[in-house]
């Protein structure tokens, strides 16, 4: 027999020796695979359980809304006496300090107009020093305090001779030139949004750049929640971080046109202030509530049962899961904060999955499955840290 094998094998061709002899090693190398290495992979993919540890955070509340950034002092200022200008010492886009001169007029007329009113009160104190009866007496003293009086104005309209900036800032308008006329109370020191019963134009306006504010608006059912004082986050278009402030001021009266009552309020900036800029747009958070040590796990890990029954799973020293019921307070995000049952530092099981397999499974579903890449969507791998937020009142707990 074995050498009838022998005979055929040599009648054989070399090639179909070779086919031979890939289909033998072939199937040697599947029954390895079958009998070895697949149940070895099979035993490799048990159940992994991810576990996140209890921490403590910030909670806060808070209404949410938007507005332009402004400075808080922007001030139109202008000559309170008449005269022609003699000196503008000062250009657009430079920067002043308070008391500084911005311009001056000439005081030929203005210090005539001292002296004039300087003899008037001299020559009513003579008169009073000549008086001799009570009635005397008193109408002197009248034509004194009348002439003291104009004494008064003279000196400050010489004085308004020199106009100065009332306060620090940005130059950001100079409509006066040396030769121009100009005329008493046209428009005054006034700031931003105020009425000097004239509408002309400022001479000078003065833009602080070491305090700014932001205007929003807060519905009527936001509004009750906010008070002066309350910390604020302004986050500024374009930027990542959002600068600091408080609530300075809540209007009394509604400013909607919508017919549904809403109420403007001035948020402070008190952050860091460099790099602000008049006009840009802001997204605004009013903080009305806010704690800390707060101790918070992840909303995946905590499980309801129809009866109201909150639990969540650890896996004790024999590794076991277990349920070891909770007490909740507020959810915010994806954070859910644990008021009984835990302690900081407690792991809980997060979700369990199976390596290799095509779904997703967590805690309390009985489910198994992989994490999506990057873990699971809206959950910090520590389990979430620092500051959550709840806006607009809608908080539960």
């Amino acid at each position: 027999m074995r050498e009838n094998m022998q005979h055929v094998w040599r009648r054989t061709t070399p090639l179909t020796r070779t086919i031979t002899a890939v289909v033998l090693v072939g199937l040697i190398g599947a029954g390895v695979w079958w009998f070895g290495i697949r149940d070895a992979s099979a035993a490799s993919a048990a159940p992994v359980t991810r576990t996140v540890a209890a921490s403590l955070t910030t909670m806060q509340k808070s209404v949410s809304g938007s507005g332009t950034l402004t400075p808080s002092v922007q001030q139109d200022v202008s000559f309170d006496v008449s005269g022609t200008v003699t000196a503008v010492p000062v250009a657009v886009g430079q920067t002043v300090t308070a008391g500084q001169t911005l311009a001056t007029v000439d005081t030929l007329q203005l210090n005539a107009d001292l002296l004039q009113a300087k003899a008037t009160l001299a020559n009513a104190q003579a008169k009073l020093s000549d008086a001799s009866g009570t009635a005397q007496v008193a109408a002197a003293q009248a034509q004194v305090d009348v002439a003291q009086s104009g004494v008064d104005t003279a000196q400050a309209a010489m004085d308004g001779a020199t106009l100065v900036a009332p306060v620090a800032g940005l130059l950001t308008a100079v409509n006066l030139e040396v030769g121009d006329a100009v005329s008493g109370g046209s428009s005054g020191n006034a700031p931003t949004g105020s009425s000097t019963g004239s509408t002309s134009t400022a001479q000078f306006t003065i833009v602080g750049t070491d305090a700014w504010e932001v205007d929003v608006t807060v519905s009527d059912a936001d509004v009750a929640l906010i008070e002066v004082g309350d910390q604020a986050e302004v986050t500024l278009d374009g930027a990542t971080t959002p600068v600091f402030g408080t609530i300075s001021e809540i209007g009394l009266l509604s400013t909607s046109d919508t017919g549904v009552a809403a109420y403007p309020v001035t948020v402070a900036v008190t952050g860091d202030q460099e790099g602000l800029h008049d006009g840009v747009s802001a997204d605004v958070e009013l903080v009305y509530e806010r704690r800390t040590d707060v101790l918070t796990i992840p909303s995946l890990a905590v499980t309801t049962a129809a009866d109201g029954t909150t639990t969540v799973k650890q896996v004790d020293a024999d590794g076991t899961t277990v349920a070891v019921p909770v007490t909740t307070g507020e959810t915010s995000g994806n954070l859910t904060e644990i008021t009984a049952g835990l302690a900081e530092g407690d792991e809980v099981v997060l979700a369990t999955f199976t390596p290799g397999t095509g779904g997703t499974g967590r805690q309390g579903t009985d489910q198994q499955g992989t994490f999506p890449q990057g873990g699971f969507q809206g959950v910090p791998p520590d389990g979430g840290t620092g500051p959550v937020q709840q806006q607009g009142g809608s908080t539960n707990g």
